[in-house]
């Protein structure tokens, strides 16, 4: 396989990757039918800087220790799900409250920051992400790939995340998403909450199982 075909490779696998439902892709699609469509896309491109991240990580070989250091890959899960259920709590109880919109200038790039913000932090929550970059680039990588790859793949996975988040972005800021979802919600903000809290919890779980197995052995 050519090294161009190899890279195709790889970001149509991160591409499906990131098209599949998860706590990034609840929160993305809230933030953009909630604020304004400039919010929608601030997130996709925290969802693309935490791409962007988990590439370099990997390019660069640290995700290894998440693997051969235990208590690291414990830590992160743990944290990690933590942030997840606050979210989804936060989500969960402003189920009730009003939609804000920003009026003025000063707002709207404050709210701009936020979402960037708060989509990165979800990206960068789930440690399993960092493995599966690593894993992915262990397995499509050539043995020896050449250097100008390993630079490019990072940028290349930025766009890929910041693409497939800002069609999300587009879909969900537009008129009848938005009258849909506030003539709803209540309901799904609720079921949104739920969703990203149950995967915080699920995380949390897995990390404290890990803990309990090493404490075992």
């Amino acid at each position: 396989m050519s090294e161009i075909a190899t890279i195709l490779s790889i970001l149509g696998v991160f591409l499906l990757g990131a098209m599949s439902p998860g706590p990034s892709f609840v929160v993305v699609s809230r933030i953009a039918v909630a604020g304004e469509r400039t919010d929608g896309l601030a997130a996709a491109i925290g969802m693309g800087i935490g791409g962007f991240i988990f590439a370099t990580i990997a390019v660069a070989g640290l995700t290894a220790l998440l693997v051969q250091v235990a208590w690291l890959d414990i830590v992160l899960r743990v944290a990690g799900g933590a942030y997840l259920l606050w979210i989804g709590i936060k989500i969960w109880r402003g189920a009730h409250e009003p939609i804000e919109i920003a009026s003025d200038a000063t707002a709207r790039a404050g709210s701009f920051w936020r979402a960037l913000r708060r989509a990165l932090l979800v990206q960068l929550a789930n440690p399993k992400t960092a493995i599966f970059y690593a894993s992915m680039f262990a397995a499509m990588l050539p043995s020896s790939p050449p250097l100008w790859m390993l630079f490019v793949l990072p940028p290349l996975l930025f766009l890929n995340e910041f693409v497939w988040y800002a069609v999300v972005a587009f879909a969900f800021s537009s008129s009848r998403p938005r009258s849909a979802y506030l003539s709803t919600k209540h309901w799904i903000d609720r079921a949104a909450g739920a969703v990203v809290g149950a995967l915080g919890i699920k995380l949390m779980w897995e990390g404290m199982a890990a803990a309990r197995r090493g404490f075992a052995g």
